[in-house]
Order: C-alpha cells, then sequence, then structure tokens
C-alpha cells in the first residue's frame, strides 16, 4: 500500500470516526487505484459522503478536476446532469446497493484517467445531448461557438427563414455534434456528413436517431483526402469542419486522458497541421454553390497562414474574415466561393 493511500485511509477513519458502515467504503476506494469495481456490500454512503471522498481520492491520484469528475458521476448516477439538480434531502440519504454499485464502478472508469464524458456516456453540446464512446473526439466548447457562428452568418446571409432549400457538408462528424446542432436549429436544412472513422459514422447515426434528425441527414464513412466525396455529395450551400488542426509536435503535450482515448486522427493535423484543411479547401471550390461559405475551426496560429494559401493558390475562393472564440484567440475562418 502507497504512503498516499495510507494517507488517505487515515483522512477518512478520522473523518467518519464512530460511523463504521463506512469501513468497507474505505477499503472499496483503497482497492480501486489498482483496478477494483466491486463497491462495499455492507456500508451505507450518501450521495453527498460519496462525492466529497470520491474527490479526494481523484485528487490523491493525479485526476484532473477531481471535484468535478466527482460531482459529474454522483448527479449521473442519481438521473441529474449536476448536482444542482439533486434535491437536498436526497443528497444526504443512503445510497442505494445500484446506486452505489454505479458511483464504484464509474469512479473506478474516471481512476484509469477515462474522460468524464466517456464514462458517463453522455455530454451536452448546446441543446442537444449527445451520446459519447471512445475513441470518437470529445467536442470543445471552441466548436460550440463554431456553430452559433455559423447561425449567426446563414441568419445575416438568408434571413430567419433561411429559405426553403438549404445543403450542408460536414467534413469529420465525430459525434454528429455539429450536424445534430444545425439540424436541429434549421428544419430547412439537410446534412451530408462524413467521417474517416467508422465508430465516429456510428455514433453520428445513433445519435441522430435517438434525437429524431436521421431524416435530414446522410453520414459516409469517407475520408477527405480520397476522391469519392465528388461523386456522392452535390453541390452544397455552407461546408463546416472542425478539423484535425494541432501540429504533430503539439501532439505529445496534450493531457494523457487525451492521448490515452481519444481518436488521434482527428487531433493530429501533420506537420504544419493543415494536412486535412487544404484537402478541405480544395474541395470546397468544387462542391460550393456560387458564393457558398466554408467555416471551419483550426488552430491560432493559421488563418494568416490559410488567407495567404487562398490567395496565391486558390483563386475560385476569397477569404472573408476571422473570428475568435470566447478567450480572444484567432479560431475560426470564414471563406466564400468566388462567383
Amino acid at each position: 500500500m502507497t504512503s498516499k493511500t495510507m494517507w488517505f485511509l487515515g483522512r477518512l477513519k478520522h473523518r467518519h470516526r464512530g460511523v463504521s458502515q463506512l469501513s468497507s467504503f474505505v477499503r472499496s476506494a483503497s482497492c480501486a487505484a489498482e483496478g477494483a469495481v466491486a463497491p462495499p456490500v455492507d456500508s451505507s454512503v450518501t450521495a453527498e459522503q460519496a462525492v466529497r471522498l470520491w474527490a479526494e481520492h481523484f485528487t490523491l491520484h493525479g485526476i484532473s478536476e477531481p471535484l468535478l469528475s466527482s460531482h459529474y458521476i454522483i448527479a449521473h448516477v442519481l438521473g441529474r446532469k449536476t448536482l444542482d439538480g439533486v434535491d437536498r434531502r436526497q443528497l444526504k440519504d443512503p445510497l442505494t446497493d445500484t446506486q452505489r454499485g454505479s458511483v464504484w464502478k464509474l469512479c473506478t472508469k474516471r481512476l484509469t484517467s477515462m474522460p468524464i464524458q466517456y464514462v458517463i456516456e453522455e455530454w451536452d453540446f448546446r441543446d442537444l445531448t449527445l451520446k459519447m464512446k471512445p475513441p470518437v473526439f470529445i467536442p470543445r466548447p471552441e466548436t460550440e461557438e463554431l456553430v452559433g457562428l455559423v447561425l449567426e452568418n446563414l441568419r445575416l446571409i438568408r434571413g430567419e427563414s433561411y429559405g426553403t432549400d438549404l445543403q450542408c457538408l460536414e467534413f469529420g462528424c465525430g459525434s454528429g455534434a455539429i450536424s445534430l446542432s444545425l439540424l436541429h436549429s434549421i428544419p430547412q436544412l439537410r446534412v451530408f456528413a462524413l467521417d474517416q472513422s467508422q465508430a465516429a459514422v456510428c455514433l453520428t447515426m445513433e445519435n441522430a436517431n435517438r434525437l429524431g434528425l436521421q431524416d435530414r441527414l446522410e453520414v459516409q464513412h469517407l475520408d477527405v483526402m480520397g476522391d469519392a466525396l465528388l461523386s456522392k455529395c452535390g453541390p452544397v450551400h455552407f461546408l463546416v469542419s472542425n478539423p484535425p488542426y494541432l501540429l504533430t509536435q503539439e501532439m505529445q503535450s496534450l493531457q494523457t486522458e487525451i492521448l490515452r482515448f481519444e481518436d488521434h486522427a482527428a487531433l493530429d493535423g501533420g506537420l504544419d497541421g493543415l494536412s486535412v484543411i487544404r484537402s478541405i479547401l480544395v474541395l470546397a471550390s468544387k462542391l460550393l454553390i456560387e458564393r457558398g461559405r466554408v467555416y471551419i475551426e483550426v488552430a491560432p496560429c493559421h488563418p494568416p497562414v490559410i488567407r495567404q494559401m487562398i490567395e496565391e493558390m486558390m483563386p475560385g475562393l476569397l477569404y472573408l474574415e476571422t473570428r475568435c472564440d470566447l478567450t480572444n484567440r484567432p479560431r475560426f475562418c470564414i471563406i466564400q466561393r468566388r462567383a
């Protein structure tokens, strides 16, 4: 037993001295770091106690955002998004055997550094709740901003009605976050989405079916680098993507939980981070209608490089503007096909 674990056990025994029912909790928490998933069978643990004690255990084992992780897991087991939605009296009630078993199973997964989105198998994206499964890329807050930018831009161009016919192409759909959020917001929209990962294609369709959006979505297992897309997808009004844009040399500096669990192909954009983005722009000039637009999420270093690349090498496209994310970093490029 490590000195850290002994310290942790001492803290728990001291804090709950006289509460003999928690002794098996202590033993179980001690074993969890070694991969045990079985919860204590003879202890009475409240949700409030479980939140606090697992947060301490996560901290001791170097798990990022320990308290938040504990909050999300216990709230999920109690059938809520967050603990704010749980009645205060319920937090003080002992967990049932089933609840306790679920908490121990999920918290043990988190001890392996599995991202919380994979642990609870769902995550909110804007106003949708999506299923999450490893290794499909987990959408980040910046991508929610990308969807907001697309909606705002389309309203300026087409008005609130968006017209009677609107076609979109998404490169790299992942869990379906972007496509499904757009479909949810625009009843007139149809989307053709693709991903090089079969797991991502399957998860996007699962989420589409759960949300009742499958009739206006077509998903294909295709690589943006290939030529098959041109024969499968007709002209579209706009193209949207959160492609892999990290520089290869940056990959090893990512958090352990990202490197261990998420699809590297959804992150690694090559030596300059632009390998997939180049292919997207080449296809954009062939697939967009006249004055159709590209909305793309990129690394902060990319907008001036992309602008120069378009001006020097892609006469069919016009670089319109760069938008910043909420942290004021250049993050989104808007590009238009010339008439």
